[in-house]
């Protein structure tokens, strides 16, 4: 049958609530409504929440959650102490692998003063080996681990330098003192020129001090305390102290042991036994470092003594001297060292430094040496800190040397705006004065260059001797390499002759 309501009257009624409608209670109501679109119908069904009481857990499996181990990782043992600087300043002296070369000869007493062997390369004595290492002669940059054995290339200024030896040991100028400082560019061979000056030194049966790193007595890695009774403050540095009689001692064993103490040494009285030898004097510093300037004083008094106030019977005249040092340009400036107050102290203030600096000005009417020597103090161009004055000062030593007058204007003097050390120009000043005794000689500035053709050649040919260098060794090639190492350069060469080649 046809209802009479028609479907607007129906929609047109209106909707009594749900709550007031009888419904059985079977009858729930849904989310939401039919006819609406919700966003939960169409959401992601939830998930089952897990309950963990419905059944005991796998065997041997653990209900907590799982975290990742991290790897152990093995740190490596670091270094003992000292090693890695063992191993920065290790000298190898030769190789095995490298050819010996036949009818190389040695350096000699005859050898050093042979002009006809200019150019060549002679080896150092084997015997003398263990003295050159004992005064720190060695680098580690200078390439010795290339060759079967270590060999030095003699040059003009080696061959000087030879002739010089013989007229202070036996020649006319018997007992005179010269005093050089070497300068050059990097790579001229100044250190090696001081270790040939050592090795002549030792071979005359002379005393050979050495410092052979300026540097490290001024950058606060060595201990210090103020000199008693000094004015103004003076430090002393009682390790480098002990260190420098410690190689004195172990290289000029042979000659200090037969020398015997000859003056008086108050501060020792009660370490100075009678008829002690130099050698033994020397150890007293470096078994107790305490007493090491005192010590080294005492050293330096015998050694410069000509004649004996006690054990008249035993004295014997005392050799002559090569003192030298390598890297002068540290000590014209304030050190790392500080004072008390806290203000930085003056390498001239450290009476290590004051000692050997004193050596270049005259010695009045007694020289600075009473029985001869040499002294070598050498600048360094690897390591060089930037002093103005002492550039200054070096080319007004040069300026001299040229016959330059001091009131000339073409005489160099320091920028007046600029910041000038007093003390490092008043030290030479007068060094360079004209010394009094006529068996000292005055402060020369000796500049080294590179090695002309002939050296040049006769330098890589023991490279091509020695089975480094594989190639012809012709005038051609060896114009070529000395241009190419600057005009000589001997450093340059080595660099040169070092990379092998293989001859087609």
């Amino acid at each position: 049958m046809v209802s009479h309501f028609c479907w607007g009257c129906l929609s047109g009624l209106r909707q009594t609530p749900r709550a007031l409608l009888p419904r059985p209670p079977s009858c729930l109501p849904s989310a939401t409504a039919a006819f609406h679109t919700s966003a939960a119908r169409y959401a992601n069904p939830m998930k089952k929440k897990s309950n963990s009481m419905e059944g005991p857990p796998k065997y041997r499996q653990a209900k907590s959650a799982r975290m990742k181990k991290k790897k152990v990782i093995e740190k490596p043992k670091p270094p003992a102490v000292g090693e890695r600087k063992a191993l920065r300043k290790r000298i190898v002296l030769s190789n095995a692998n490298a050819l010996e070369v036949p009818g190389m000869q040695d350096l000699s007493v005859e050898t050093m003063v042979d002009s006809r062997l200019r150019g060549s390369v002679v080896g150092l004595p084997v015997a003398m080996l263990d003295q050159l290492r004992a005064v720190q002669a060695f680098k580690p940059t200078q390439g010795w681990s290339i060759f079967r054995r270590p060999g030095t290339v003699l040059r003009r200024e080696t061959l000087e330098m030879g002739r010089l030896f013989e007229r202070i040991s036996d020649g006319p100028e018997k007992g005179i003192v010269v005093k050089k400082i070497i300068t050059g560019m990097r790579g001229t061979g100044k250190s090696v020129h001081l270790l040939q000056a050592m090795a002549m030194g030792f071979l005359k049966k002379w005393v050979v001090f050495t410092v052979p790193e300026a540097q490290d007595l001024v950058i606060a890695h060595t201990a210090y305390a103020p000199l008693p009774d000094s004015k103004p403050t003076q430090y002393v540095q009682k390790d480098a102290t002990s260190a420098l009689l410690l190689r004195t001692a172990l290289a000029n064993k042979e000659v200090l042991s037969e020398l015997h103490i000859s003056q008086e040494h108050p501060a020792l009285k009660a370490f100075v036994r009678p008829n002690m030898n130099l050698e033994e004097l020397a150890r007293l510093g470096v078994q107790d470092a305490s007493i090491a300037w005192p010590v080294f004083q005492a050293l330096w008094s015998e050694l410069t003594a000509t004649e004996a106030k006690v054990n008249e019977k035993e004295f014997k005249p005392r050799p002559p001297m090569v003192v030298t040092v390598d890297g002068l340009a540290h000590w014209m400036m304030d050190s790392k060292y500080r004072s008390a107050d806290f203000e930085p102290i003056h390498a001239h203030d450290l009476v290590f430094v004051k000692h050997f600096l004193s050596l270049l000005q005259p010695g009045g009417a007694k020289p600075t040496l009473p029985n001869g020597g040499i002294l070598l103090y050498s600048t360094t161009a690897s390591n060089n800190p930037t002093v103005y004055t002492f550039e200054v000062v070096l080319k007004q030593l040069a300026a001299r040397q040229r016959g330059v007058d001091p009131s000339s204007p073409d005489f160099p003097r320091p920028d007046p705006y600029a910041k000038v050390d007093e003390r490092v120009l008043n030290l030479f000043d007068s060094a360079v004065s004209k010394p009094q005794s006529p068996r000292e000689k005055a402060l020369e500035l000796q500049t080294l260059g590179g090695l002309n053709r002939d050296e040049a050649r006769g330098f890589m040919e023991y490279f091509a001797r020695s089975g480094i260098l594989r190639e012809k060794v012709t005038e051609e090639w060896v114009g070529e390499k000395w241009s190419l190492a600057g005009g000589g350069i001997i450093g340059e060469m080595e660099k040169l002759g070092r990379r092998l080649r293989t001859a087609l």
